[in-house]
């Protein structure tokens, strides 16, 4: 495993957002969701993809608080943008398992 320098973990901007609409996403090449999430006032709406479609239906996701990065690039998965990246663990099987804080707080906090 490559080791990092503090400075380097400094630069992703590891935020939380509540995703606040979820639709089906038949286009995509693999099983996913788009998702409209909200960083908070700060960074504002985005819009993203994810393939959690293992895991959660579309109710459930809907006001779930979850973990990710708000600084890379625009991605073009086809035919979205994907403007922010949700984070999670692969299970045993593949599935991805969201990165969620344990309690609620503030959308846009930042992790440290």
């Amino acid at each position: 495993m490559e080791q990092i320098d503090y400075q380097h973990f400094e630069k992703v901007e590891l935020r939380v957002w509540t995703i606040v609409e979820a639709y089906a996403f038949p286009e995509a090449r693999k099983p996913a969701y788009k998702l409209i999430v909200d960083f908070g006032p700060e960074i504002g709406i985005r819009k993203s993809s994810a393939q959690i479609t293992q895991h959660y239906t579309l109710e459930e996701l809907v006001w779930k608080q979850v973990v990710g990065v708000v600084n890379f690039p625009p991605k073009q998965i086809w035919p979205r943008i994907s403007e922010c990246l949700i984070t999670g663990f692969a299970d045993e099987n593949g599935g991805v398992v969201l990165a969620q804080p344990s309690k609620q707080v503030p959308n846009g906090s930042k992790l440290f």
